[in-house]
């Protein structure tokens, strides 16, 4: 996101550059080395759209240098509207300055001109006099503005060439360690020599004095904009990435992170829950802060992010040198920041953005890599929660209520009780009761339902309750966090004075206890633990989770559905929100925004965007396409649609004819004779695991992988994420042995799945991928009822496009998609060389043949036989291997 107007420094590359290179009429673009004509056009045609203001949809191919000319193209733009902004308050303020020069100059016919003129020259008066006032606010916040501006910059300036600066906060940091140590050492001496009384009061008052320097007008604004938190912003991986608190980085999962660092945030803050006021007064509790949690050490930090672009490495390195939080000062140097980079979900959730600090009025929005743009918004603001957590937060939220209620304020008591009736309605309709052990709950009619919004909340009566009025107390009171820590301070240790006291928390920690004693250990209920200090685990409060999917029910009627998944018990069942409109949500990112670039390697079929992102929020003149081709030469490349096979059995890998033995053998076959022409690596994608499970058990059984295994190395990609690398490093070594040493093996051949962890972000250039070879159309499971109920939406509310309904453009459109992200990662640069074959004569459908990326659409051979196919496949091979062995030598 970049944002015109803030910010301040020199950009990146405009005189470092190692050269600078002349693009499209009238703009110089900053770029690395000499740009491929493809990029000078994908520069001048970004720098028009943002000019313009418009929303473009970019494709340009993997290996065209995609990302550097959008980062160059918008960087040139926003370099030259600084410079006709800085002109424009110039003459603003020029202009300013001769008025009043003017109007101190003696004028003796006013006072005629004024008589004249009558009731009409007294409404001019008045429109003349809001004029100069609107003017002269004008100009008085741009002389603001400038004034701040030169301020910033001179002490980004200082900074970025005084290092004595550095030194000095280097110096107080270690000052400020000595001072705590020594308090600390005072601290145990005092406690052995005084007893705890004394020792109570001390505390007391070192944490009174610290609260009192976080009581400036400026470090209360920071402060409470920093507590602006949001649950959703806190789901980032981002944060653990950031943290550098070893003792809150070990916890490992996200969630728990999260929820420590608020926690300790609250303990830096003194902030207490109901019930700690007085009971702070029986009994003090230690509670630990976050040393790199420190506002003045976050604001250096923040100067040195805007002095020079640090990558999140830099970042955590810089938050470990000068002990201060990496996460938190990075948002600091949001609002003085001309570029901002942050991940889709920070973007595009709302409230997440909000709690960021991110304003997107009149800002320039691009997003890279938005071939999953639609389904990205879609799981964002989709939402599942499961039985077991539904009783979980149930009996924790009652034990609460039960503990606080004569504290509670009477609004705040019956939004509680409001919860807990909705969390009971919710397991009821899943078939269970909140007050029994979910896990040991049968239900009796297993199976999936699918409901409108309306008519959930009706079954579920539940449509008596304001969502809105119930969604807003949980983001204003943080009831969550309040619950988390109620069970992290009880629901384990449970560390009460009195009979009364243990009575009311024995029901939660009954329940607690029958989760662990579940007759079914894999199916009992796991919340998530939370270390402890007595070494066992503490309960986390789901409740969070179930807010998520309160809000997502406030959504309109039309725009969403709620999918019953009912299974063996109902711990096991599940309640899931299912966004249909992702429209809506992305109407207001545009709405807000000047302009907004859409780019990817492969956005081909764009019509999904046009119609179920931006039909609804903007005109269809406000929206630009542009796609470039590729870098390398056009016989660099041989993609094929093949019809038949070696015996000439039509390929059509249907889901019903794709098992028969006599279709899986002659896909054995002509991967066989591939092996024979084709050097290095080939890889083979399949539309699932397990049908690349049943061909790999077929062909074993055959012996057709003896008879590939003799002229390449067989690999298969792994389910598992963390053995992926490992794959692909055997994967490369056994390629290069194989060409450096020679002999019969000449590579390597994997088998990958369309859609898994190889199919995006691999990079197959060179040798690793010669062949790329697409079995079948990866087509989605049409009886999902997410899906189902995706097509039957579209039906209603989109017209029909070339005599298709929109439900079977859909998944044309998703099986398209699909296909183009896999044969895209053999080409990476402009001297690399790739066949590609597309193996089922269905690509040959026009409506299907129009949806490759145009720059391989325009080089694809259509062969009916396997003859011809395979004839073109060994030349093509046999001229790269004689240019490559020339070139080599």
């Amino acid at each position: 996101m970049m944002e015109p107007g803030r910010g301040a420094g020199a950009l990146p590359g405009t005189e470092e550059a190692a050269g600078a290179a002349q693009g499209k009429g009238r703009v110089n673009f900053p770029f690395p080395y000499t740009p491929y004509s493809i990029q000078e056009d994908f520069m001048a045609k970004l720098y028009d759209v943002l000019e313009a203001g418009k929303v473009g949809i970019f494709e340009s191919p993997t290996g065209t240098g995609k990302s550097l000319s959008l980062i160059c193209g918008a960087l040139s733009w926003l370099r030259d509207f600084e410079e006709k902004k800085k002109q424009e308050e110039a003459r603003l303020l020029a202009d300013e300055h001769n008025g009043q020069d003017k109007q101190q100059q003696p004028t003796s016919c006013c006072a005629e001109a004024s008589n004249c003129q009558g009731s009409v020259g007294e409404l001019d008066w008045i429109t003349e006099f809001m004029q100069k006032k609107e003017e002269r606010a004008m100009v008085d916040r741009l002389k603001e503005e400038q004034i701040r501006r030169k301020k910033r910059e001179a002490r980004l300036e200082k900074i970025r060439h005084n290092v004595q600066l550095k030194y000095a906060s280097k110096r107080k940091r270690l000052e400020d360690d000595e001072t705590q140590r020594l308090l600390q050492l005072s601290t145990e001496i005092l406690s052995t020599e005084l007893g705890s009384d004394v020792l109570e009061q001390l505390d007391q008052e070192e944490e009174e004095l610290i609260l009192a320097e976080y009581e400036s007008d400026e470090e209360k604004k920071v402060g409470s904009w920093l507590d602006e938190d949001d649950d959703d912003l806190e789901e980032e991986h981002v944060t653990k990435n950031l943290c550098v608190n070893e003792e809150v980085r070990h916890l490992g999962a996200v969630q728990l992170i999260n929820d420590r660092c608020m926690e300790m945030q609250k303990n830096k803050h003194g902030k207490k829950s109901e019930g700690e006021e007085s009971e702070g007064k029986k009994r003090r509790v230690s509670r630990a802060v976050c040393p790199f949690y420190s506002y003045e050490q976050m604001q250096f930090f923040r100067d040195e992010v805007l002095v020079k672009v640090k990558d999140i490495e830099q970042l955590v390195a810089l938050g470990k040198e000068i002990k201060a939080c990496p996460y938190y000062g990075s948002r600091y140097a949001i609002p003085a920041a001309q570029l901002v980079v942050l991940p889709y979900q920070m973007l595009l959730h709302e409230s997440t953005r909000c709690a960021s600090g991110i304003k997107l009025k009149d800002q320039v929005v691009i997003i890279d890599e938005a071939h999953n743009l639609i389904d990205t918004i879609t799981c964002i603001y989709s939402a599942e929660v499961r039985g077991s957590q539904l009783c979980c937060a149930h009996s924790q939220l009652l034990q609460y209520m039960e503990r606080y209620r004569k504290r509670l304020k009477a609004k705040n008591l019956m939004y509680i009780k409001q919860i807990l009736y909705l969390l009971e309605r919710f397991v009821s309709i899943l078939g269970g009761n909140v007050n029994q052990n979910p896990n040991a709950q049968s239900i009796s009619q297993a199976g999936t339902e699918l409901k409108s919004i309306n008519d959930f909340l009706f079954q579920s009566q539940i449509d008596n309750i304001n969502l809105f009025k119930v969604q807003r107390y949980c983001e204003k009171s943080l009831i969550s966090r309040k619950l988390f820590g109620f069970v992290e301070r009880y629901g384990a240790t449970s560390v009460v004075k009195t009979n009364k006291e243990k009575q009311k928390m024995a029901g939660l920690q009954n329940f607690l206890l029958a989760l662990h004693q579940g007759p079914d250990k894999e199916a009992a209920i796991q919340c998530p633990p939370v270390e402890a200090e007595d070494g066992q685990p503490k309960m986390a409060s789901p409740l969070m989770q179930i807010e998520g999917f309160l809000s997502a029910l406030t959504n309109a009627n039309q725009d969403g559905r709620v999918i019953l998944n009912r299974q063996g018990t109902v711990g096991q069942s599940s309640l899931k929100f299912l966004l249909l409109n992702p429209a809506v949500h992305f109407a207001k990112v545009l709405k807000e925004c000047r302009a907004a670039i859409i780019a990817g390697g492969t956005m081909q079929p764009v019509s999904d965007f046009r119609e179920q992102l931006l039909s609804c929020a903007i005109g269809a003149d406000r929206v630009v396409e542009f796609s470039c081709g590729h870098v390398i030469p056009p016989d660099n490349i041989l993609p094929i649609i093949l019809c038949s096979g070696p015996s000439n059995q039509q390929l059509e890998f249907t889901y019903q004819k794709r098992d028969l033995p006599q279709m899986m053998d002659e896909m054995g076959r002509i991967l066989g004779n591939l092996c024979n022409v084709v050097p290095g690596g080939v890889v083979c994608f399949f539309p699932s695991y397990e049908y690349e499970k049943q061909v790999y058990t077929h062909w074993e059984r055959t012996g057709l992988l003896t008879r590939l295994a003799t002229k390449k190395k067989i690999f298969q990609e792994p389910k598992k994420a963390n053995q992926v690398e490992q794959v692909l490093s055997e994967y490369a070594k056994c390629i290069k042995r194989c060409s450096q040493v020679g002999g019969h093996v000449t590579g390597a051949l994997l088998f990958s799945v369309v859609g898994g962890k190889m199919s995006e972000g691999i990079n197959f250039s060179d040798d690793l991928g010669r062949c790329v070879v697409m079995v079948g159309m990866p087509y989605p499971n049409i009886k999902s009822p997410e899906l189902q109920e995706k097509m039957a939406y579209l039906d209603k509310t989109m017209p029909r496009s070339a005599g298709q309904p929109p439900s079977k453009m859909l998944i044309e459109n998703l099986c398209m998609k699909a296909v183009n992200q896999s044969i895209g990662r053999a080409i990476r640069h402009q001297k690399d060389f790739a066949s590609i074959l597309l193996v089922d004569h269905r690509y040959a459908r026009p409506s299907v043949f129009n949806k490759l990326p145009q720059w391989i659409k325009e080089r694809t051979e259509i062969k009916p036989a396997f003859g011809p196919a395979f004839a073109a496949l060994r030349k093509f091979h046999q001229e790269k291997k004689s240019c490559h062995g020339s070139e080599a030598s």
